[in-house]
């Protein structure tokens, strides 16, 4: 898709070069709002608010609010008051939202200088949600029907209102502004008689979610129930906007990609790679190399303490790198499988103890199969093959059980950690990297010289 864009990116500078704005203009009109705004991503500066005004009004708008910020911020600057008006009042509330969340303060200044007053007061009431509510998420353009509408006015009310509304398949019925229930466009159109009420064909048991909902839980709400949007109502049950499903789909991407970072070590980024400048980068690295630089310390620290038994048997620090690395994929995979567990749903801190019973068991089979395989290397390959002769049966048991025991405790440490993390209302996932390498390490260490002083010295 990326060499697809430069090409037409490298056609349509040819076209403006010669000139063929009609041209230019053809080639908009076949794509779409997505891939214009990718392709807007490329051009520069100076090319952007030329190439921008040769697009129609709605699907320049649309484009506008697919583009990065940086792009959207770069057109603004080239923008007329004429144009950023006719722009800004095309956009939907939540994505105008989004603009002015982006944006720095003398454009923010600019952009709300340029719309309407509606417009400015439902931008105005949006922005006073928390961050990552269910409030800063919604959009206010709904439509909503009165129970005493007949058939034939809900559908004529759709009509009338329905081309500036986010979406008209979903209508909402209300009564002094309280939501009461819903119907459907397909209801609306199927009903056998037009003179039949709202009232009598809306569905009552509505499921909404509250303006300040977190937005991850928003986004489970509606990957449960496969809403294609879901009502936002105040403290009253007074209906306040609509979440729709591609600003949850982007909450998803958002959360997911967090989520990911953390996992990796890093805080997370907002924008795309190669946009992100080296110190950038490096500015959200650093934060967690030297958190784990500093927790390696404890490591050392108990090497040190065990340097006389090492010295008195050398080999065993050969194999401190295989039981760590073990020890932390185990707790890894455990973490990770809860982690995708919590984000579901799918289990919470009362499932404590089944979690971890259920680890448990999977941990024994792991750490009999992984032990055995490590005991069966160590004796054929390291002693026989490679005639290791400092390698005896007694410290390939040390080791073997060792490893066993570490993929026991690592994967119940790797179970447990993030449901207790998330009962303190941390990131599971911030546990799951950092925090449980360090844990893992560190028991790793000591149950291998443990282990170790109980069968050799």
């Amino acid at each position: 898709m990326a060499d697809l864009n430069i090409s037409i990116k490298d056609t349509i500078l040819q076209l403006l070069e010669a000139k063929h704005y009609s041209s230019v203009k053809d080639i908009f009109a076949t794509m779409n709002p997505s891939d214009i705004a990718a392709i807007f991503d490329e051009f520069s500066e100076k090319i952007l608010p030329v190439v921008f005004r040769l697009l129609p009004k709605e699907l320049a708008a649309d484009a506008f609010a697919e583009m990065q910020p940086e792009t959207q911020e770069n057109l603004i600057r080239g923008f007329s008051d004429t144009e950023l008006k006719q722009v800004v009042n095309e956009l939907y509330v939540d994505d105008a939202v989004e603009l002015v969340e982006e944006m720095p303060a003398n454009v923010v200044r600019r952009i709300l200088s340029q719309t309407d007053a509606e417009m400015r007061r439902d931008i105005n009431l949006i922005l006073k949600y928390p961050e990552d509510s269910a409030g800063s998420l919604m959009t206010t353009e709904y439509v909503s029907l009165r129970p005493e509408m007949t058939v034939g006015e809900a559908i004529n009310h759709i009509r009338t209102t329905g081309v500036d509304k986010e979406t008209i398949y979903t209508c909402y019925v209300t009564k002094n502004r309280k939501l009461i229930g819903l119907v459907s466009v397909k209801d609306l159109l199927l009903a056998k008689d037009n003179n039949t009420k709202v009232s009598e064909i809306m569905e009552e048991n509505v499921i909404s979610v509250s303006t300040h909902m977190d937005q991850e839980e928003v986004a489970k709400k509606m990957s449960k129930y496969n809403f294609m949007a879901i009502p936002v109502v105040d403290s009253e049950n007074r209906m306040v906007g609509i979440i729709t499903f591609d600003d949850v789909l982007d909450v998803m991407v958002e959360e997911t990609t967090e989520d990911l970072a953390i996992l990796s070590g890093q805080t997370p980024n907002d924008k795309p790679y190669l946009k992100s400048s080296p110190f950038e980068l490096f500015i959200h690295r650093i934060p967690w190399l030297l958190i784990l630089m500093v927790s390696s310390t404890f490591t050392g620290m108990i090497i040190n303490h065990f340097e006389a038994a090492l010295a008195a048997n050398v080999i065993l620090t050969a194999f401190i790198p295989m039981l760590m690395g073990t020890g932390g994929n185990s707790g890894s995979q455990a973490s990770v499988t809860v982690i995708r567990a919590l984000s579901l749903g799918e289990v919470e801190f009362k499932d404590l103890p089944r979690i971890i019973f259920k680890e448990l068991l999977t941990a024994i089979l792991c750490a009999v199969a992984l032990g055995l395989a490590c005991y069966l290397k160590m004796i054929v390959i390291d002693k026989l093959i490679l005639n290791n002769p400092e390698l005896t049966h007694e410290i390939a048991a040390t080791v073997s059980i060792a490893l066993a025991a570490t993929i026991i405790i690592a994967k119940i440490l790797g179970a447990s950690l993030p449901v207790f993390a998330q009962k303190l209302k941390l990131d599971p996932a911030v546990i799951a990297s950092p925090f449980l390498t360090t844990c893992v390490d560190a028991v790793c260490l000591l149950v291998y010289f443990a282990v170790a002083s109980a069968l050799l010295f």
